[in-house]
């Protein structure tokens, strides 16, 4: 967005993220992009309580499944609302730029919060396309971004972590991984 001259603000509201440790380092990885290149910052309420309140009943079920649209249209509500609010015509995420996520289904959500609001619009810009995939970890390299390992709340940890054992590999460890730019990246 930056490269195109896309003005934007980052408007973080993920009540999702768990445990808290993981939520702080996701948060201060965007603060600290945001305050790089002078781009505003909104830090929303940490809702946890109201997360796991619409969670409840959904604890078993698959990434990609209703609890994940769950999750979209609470985030995708909160972040419509606050541009009604403020005067922004257009909301959007990059949450599509993951090939573990349904882009129908993030772009179904945040056209349904978008449809509330008379001059609101959701922009489902296909992130992936055009390179973006390779885009995003040429990024996250150059910046050093901490390198998140499970999609971020409590079940998907404790679903990626079960995967994990199944496989032999050890599970995740919170705030030990980063993107390393190294020479043979090119810079």
């Amino acid at each position: 967005m930056l490269a195109s001259g896309v003005e934007y603000t980052i408007f973080f509201y993920n009540p999702n993220i768990h445990p808290e440790r993981e939520y702080l380092l996701r948060k201060d990885e965007n603060v600290r992009f945001a305050d790089k290149h002078g781009i505003a910052f909104i830090d929303a309420d940490y809702d946890k309580d109201n997360w796991f309140e619409r969670a409840r009943g959904m604890e078993r079920e698959p990434e990609r499944g209703i609890r994940c649209t769950m999750c979209f249209d609470m985030r995708f509500e909160r972040t419509a609302l606050y541009a009604h609010e403020n005067g922004f015509p257009v909301i959007t995420s990059s949450l599509g730029i993951s090939r573990w996520k349904d882009m129908n289904q993030i772009n179904d959500c945040g056209h349904r919060a978008a449809g509330r609001y008379e001059g609101l619009s959701y922009w489902d810009y296909n992130w992936r396309k055009g390179g973006g995939s390779a885009r995003m970890i040429e990024i996250s390299k150059r910046e050093e971004f901490y390198q998140q390992e499970y999609c971020g709340c409590v079940y998907s940890l404790r679903d990626a972590n079960n995967y994990r054992r199944a496989v032999g590999r050890p599970t995740i460890e919170i705030g030990t991984q980063f993107y390393k730019n190294t020479p043979a990246d090119g810079e």
